[in-house]
């Protein structure tokens, strides 16, 4: 996995459903976003906000969906930024729009 000055990764299609099913945290948030979009830059702060604060219990990574479209069409999606959630490898939330930390917040401790 790459790694740069963000505190969240960015993970490929090859190594998505790794990802998924082989952390050892339960809860696994994916951020799916775009060099090109603008609201996707104002969740960046907030997922890494979201990493630190969730450290050792979720997991979050970023998808580029421009590098990675099939995952993207694979669920179902139509807009960025989206971030989803999954427990134990399970789809169990999505977020497809700007919102405010505790949005964020509020669904991991509800996965927990």
């Amino acid at each position: 996995m790459s790694t740069d000055t963000h505190i969240v990764a960015y993970v490929q299609e090859s190594e998505f459903d790794t990802v998924l099913t082989g952390s050892e945290e339960k809860v696994v948030v994916v951020d799916f976003t775009a060099t090109w979009c603008g609201p996707c830059r104002l969740i960046s702060p907030l997922m890494d906000q979201l990493a630190e604060e969730y450290k050792g219990r979720a997991k979050v990574v970023k998808v580029d969906v421009d590098s990675n479209k099939p995952i993207f069409k694979r669920f179902g999606l139509r807009s960025i930024p989206a971030v989803l959630m999954f427990k134990d490898g399970v789809l169990a939330e999505t977020i497809v729009r700007v919102s405010p930390y505790e949005d964020f917040s509020n669904a991991v401790q509800k996965l927990l």
